[in-house]
């Protein structure tokens, strides 16, 4: 994967200018893809990615519209990456029902609407790159609808490797990665938990952005790889 090359191929990464979206994107342009960043706020992504030659564009995911639109401003795209989501977290009795439905429509029917627009504007060896969680196969207690929405994302994977082909369909199902997402436990639980997951995970420590990274790029440029989720988490769901 080292050597892998994207040079000369159009990649559109969905997500925030921060993160595992950031890593994915800065990972893909050293490897010579030509990178299109778009979310909901291009002002912030144009300000994260002002150093860098990334062209940056408007989307919404739980507006067909607003996806249409961006298929047609760029045309063809050789790959796209959703790294897209929306923070449902809480046990069942807490669950809130808009919560619940804003992280299937930007996780799931999101990944949908961006194959139905950008699909017939692709070619043959293109690809998607969808984003699962270890959620999916490791229940926890405040993790319910996350993990349904990860689960689903693994159906919506494979279900679109098939109707979709030769276009291949992947998905990326990261386990616990430090991209800032914790640090809203302080700094004292959030140390904590890496301790305590480093401590039992297989891998003996916490995941970094560009392990996930790595991960896409593989997806992308491994041309016998469809409706996959890799398992990017140190093998934490198997203790």
């Amino acid at each position: 994967m080292m050597g892998a090359t994207l040079t000369g191929r159009t990649v559109l990464v969905i997500g925030r200018g921060s993160g595992i979206a950031r890593a994915v994107t800065l990972t893909l342009h050293t490897a010579g893809a030509t990178v299109v960043v778009a979310g909901r706020n291009p002002a912030e992504l144009a300000s994260a990615y002002d150093e860098q030659d990334i062209a940056v564009q408007r989307i919404d995911l739980t507006d067909e519209t607003s996806v249409a639109a961006l298929a047609e401003r760029l045309g063809r795209v050789d790959h796209v990456v959703s790294t897209a989501s929306a923070r449902a977290r809480g046990t069942v009795d807490a669950l809130d029902h808009d919560v619940i439905l804003a992280s299937f429509n930007v996780k799931v029917l999101g990944p949908m609407l961006l194959a139905k627009h950008f699909a017939p504007r692709m070619p043959a060896d293109g690809s998607f790159v969808l984003f699962s969680g270890s959620s999916a196969r490791k229940p926890a207690i405040g993790m319910l609808a996350v993990g349904a929405t990860n689960a689903a994302v693994d159906a919506v994977t494979r279900g679109l490797a098939v109707e979709l082909a030769p276009i291949r369909v992947n998905a990326i199902s990261p386990g616990t990665i430090d991209t800032g997402a914790y640090d809203a436990l302080g700094d004292e639980a959030k140390a904590r938990l890496f301790a305590t997951r480093s401590t039992t995970s297989p891998a003996r420590r916490i995941g970094t952005p560009d392990d996930v990274a790595g991960a896409v790029v593989f997806a992308m440029t491994t041309p016998f790889l469809t409706g996959v989720s890799l398992a990017i988490d140190g093998g934490e769901p198997l203790v």
